[in-house]
């Protein structure tokens, strides 16, 4: 999680550097100096990331492994949010900089698996990570659904986002959940859960009265994961018994991209915050307690 973010974290310094730039220039004007920035955050990112990470863990062969059953697959949504909202903004900078729309839509479309490919690679030369089929699979189907929807509807009816709130699990074990909030946001995968957010009005005929900003959402989160593949926790005998427990929630959210305003500028922030789940009452299902109402959820 915590490399995804920080490639999420370069993605909104391209954001910026590029809609910082003289939005009344020409489109044509603007798509060199865009692939500029974009070239410079890929590399920066990249490099920054090798330091930051890695070069403090010792080197191997290139590898792959199989973890595919950690945390109960929380983590592969989280690459799939990555790889979906890099190729989304991508895609809205591209077209912004005057690139022909199909054009964009591949180039940007596919950033999101390109930068996190990227990572995987890098992993893959560490001997204390790997080259993860399972993380390329969950790139993949974030970018396969940006790029489908495009190609189907010309449109997102359907968007990737993402919830948290704090538990009482990464207390037993803040090494690997993190020991303050801001580490527990990052790490601690009982507290994220991740939505399939679907537009009503988009798959209603134009008269429908249905508000065409209203969606309902399918989330899936976990609960009761004190490590990745077990509760056991080195160096520490007396953690409670947890059940790992999937959770599953029907909610409604708010479409942000159908709010309409006449600032580029505006319209970036508001895309940018799409990917959060707006708070809303929820129902959630699981099979340690059966059904439970959510007053209100995030």
């Amino acid at each position: 999680m915590l490399k995804r973010l920080f490639i999420l974290f370069f993605a909104l310094i391209l954001l910026n550097g590029v809609f910082a730039q003289d939005t009344i220039a020409p489109r044509n004007k603007r798509l060199t100096p865009t692939l500029a920035v974009a070239s410079t955050a890929y590399v920066g990112g990249m490099t920054g990331l090798y330091f930051l990470w890695y070069t403090d863990y010792p080197q191997s062969s290139f590898h792959t492994i199989n973890d595919n059953a950690a945390w109960l697959q929380i983590d592969k949504l989280g690459h799939s949010l990555t790889a979906y909202h890099l190729g989304k903004s991508s895609y809205s900078i591209l077209k912004w900089a005057g690139m022909p729309q199909k054009k964009a839509l591949w180039i940007g479309g596919l950033s999101g698996v390109v930068f996190q490919t990227s990572v995987e690679v890098l992993d893959g030369f560490s001997s204390n990570w790997g080259f993860s089929w399972g993380d390329f699979a969950a790139n993949m189907s974030g970018t396969s659904l940006f790029i489908g929807q495009e190609l189907l509807w010309n449109e997102q009816r359907i968007s990737l986002k993402f919830s948290y709130f704090p538990t009482k699990y990464a207390q037993y074990n803040p090494a690997v959940l993190g020991g303050n909030f801001q580490e527990r946001m990052l790490k601690d995968y009982n507290a994220q859960t991740y939505w399939l957010s679907v537009n009503i009005a988009s798959f209603l005929p134009e008269e429908s009265k249905i508000p065409k900003w209203l969606n309902i959402a399918f989330g899936y989160g976990a609960k009761g994961m004190l490590n990745s593949y077990s509760n056991v926790v080195s160096g520490n005998d007396n953690t409670p018994s947890y059940t790992r427990t999937r959770q599953y929630y029907f909610s409604l959210d708010i479409d942000l991209s159908k709010i309409k305003t006449k600032s580029e500028f505006l319209s970036m922030l508001l895309d940018v915050a799409s990917v959060i789940k707006v708070p809303f009452p929820a129902i959630e299902f699981n099979k340690e307690n059966g059904m439970v109402f959510h007053p209100f959820y995030f």
